[in-house]
């Protein structure tokens, strides 16, 4: 079982920037695919990045271009950094594990961190 913490939300005023923080801890932790959702009230689940366990990424089309995903294998630590903030960005942002990018979703995950942007 893999344990992840996601830290690093906030509120920040439109346009600024963000980065969030996923540590993971447990069994293979250091060698699985990662990725970042987040769920806006009344809205579904939206997948917006996925970094394999060799740091292939993928994107939504939504967030290209604003969003970028990392990660440090040998802190066990997966990056969303989010420039150029909108009040549509404001969501609680989760982070997930999977055994690859075509399974995630279906691992563990975190227990969500709370993004509030501002007009």
């Amino acid at each position: 079982q893999v344990q992840l913490v996601e830290s690093g939300g906030g509120l920040v005023q439109a346009g600024g920037s963000l980065r969030l923080s996923c540590a993971a801890s447990g069994s293979s932790s250091s060698i699985r695919a990662m990725g970042w959702y987040r769920q806006a009230p009344g809205n579904q689940r939206e997948l917006l990045a996925v970094i394999s366990s060799g740091g292939t990424t993928n994107y939504a089309d939504s967030v290209k271009g604003r969003f970028t995903i990392s990660r440090d294998n040998a802190k066990n630590t997966v990056y969303l950094q989010i420039n150029s903030l909108k009040p549509e960005d404001t969501a609680v942002y989760y982070c997930a594990e999977s055994a690859s990018i075509a399974t995630m979703g279906f691992g563990s995950w975190g227990q969500g961190t709370q993004v509030t942007v501002s007009s």
